[in-house]
């Protein structure tokens, strides 16, 4: 039972989803909140199991999901895939992300990765996973890219709270080498001190909102102004937390849970546009989180997706179908 008291209103993916605010409190630029959205469809059956049906592959478990960097939930045919294996689903909108952000805040914006603390344990409490909360439900968590980082951090300094974690295309380092990285976070560090959320510079040159945007070619709509072609203007402070993230990473994690890493089988930085991108990751250097993430615990998996873009679900119809079913063999194995 969830031991918080919230009201759930209608959310605009639709009749089957709802969500709540959680209220986090306030910082120097107002109210602070974040959103926790849930896939609440009628039943297709009887919850009870019929003698002789084999058992769904997260039957009887609950997921949450966290985006990532400039993102925010909209990926709901995810909801159906999760209900469809028997779990109950729920989304989490960051704080000053997509729901989450408010007038005059600035996107995205956190000067420590711990701050998320907050936004997990009030979505874990209303969905009955409080820390004094005792349940038999399993948790999993899924996290996207900046939100696979999130997550495996935080499961690290929470120890049992999840049963297993799934990470699509984990933001686990950043596209340097270890030396290059230390060097970019002395430069931040004393940058930040003067200014924590000054401009750095903008990589992203708006080739992944190309590949993924229906207006330009490809399969997916979403709202532009939670999901800017170029993405959120990236901040000192920001950015040196993130940067602080990949090293704890690099010196290992031992999160006890069974950690899935999905990943594109091949990554493509260029400075124009090729349709190639439409097939690859153009956002992280797959090769780099792979050998991140098998320092994440003791059981980490990584399967390479030929074809996937960064958001492994966004890719094309059969690549999703492969991720999907990896996603449900390895919780037959592990969960």
């Amino acid at each position: 039972m969830a031991r918080r008291d919230v009201t759930w209103t209608p959310d605009f993916l639709g009749n089957d989803f709802e969500q709540v605010t959680l209220d986090l409190g306030r910082d120097d630029e107002g109210d602070v909140v974040a959103t926790l959205v849930r896939y609440t469809p009628a039943p297709a059956h009887s919850p009870r199991r019929p003698f002789g049906r084999q058992r769904l592959s997260a039957e009887g478990a609950d997921v949450l999901y966290v985006h990532g960097w400039s993102d925010y939930f909209f990926q709901d045919h995810v909801a159906e895939f999760w209900r469809s294996q028997g779990a109950r689903f729920f989304a989490l909108d960051l704080r000053k992300y997509g729901r989450s952000l408010r007038s005059g805040q600035t996107p995205g914006f956190v000067s420590s990765l711990d701050t998320y603390d907050a936004d997990i344990e009030a979505a874990l409490e209303v969905m009955g996973h409080g820390a004094d909360t005792a349940t038999k439900r399993p948790l999993i968590l899924l996290g996207h890219s900046t939100g696979g980082l999130v997550l495996s951090l935080w499961l690290s300094r929470h120890q049992g709270r999840a049963q297993a974690l799934i990470l699509n295309s984990p933001w686990l380092e950043y596209q340097l080498t270890a030396a290059g990285r230390q060097v970019a976070a002395t430069a931040l560090k004393i940058g930040s001190r003067v200014d924590p959320k000054a401009a750095v510079p903008n990589p992203d040159l708006g080739f992944y909102h190309r590949a993924l945007s229906k207006s330009q070619g490809g399969l997916w709509e979403f709202r532009e102004a939670w999901r800017p072609a170029r993405s959120f203007t990236p901040r000192a402070a920001w950015l040196q937390t993130i940067l602080a993230g990949h090293a704890t990473v690099a010196g290992g994690l031992g999160i006890e849970a069974p950690v899935l890493t999905l990943l594109s089988a091949r990554t493509l930085f260029l400075t124009r546009w090729t349709d190639e991108m439409r097939e690859t990751d153009t956002v992280i250097d797959v090769t780099r989180a792979a050998s991140r993430a098998v320092k994440l615990g003791r059981v980490v998996t990584v399967t390479h997706l030929p074809g996937a873009v960064h958001d492994v679900f966004l890719s094309a119809p059969a690549v999703r179908a492969r991720a999907f079913a990896d996603i449900q063999t390895w919780l037959g194995a592990y969960l």
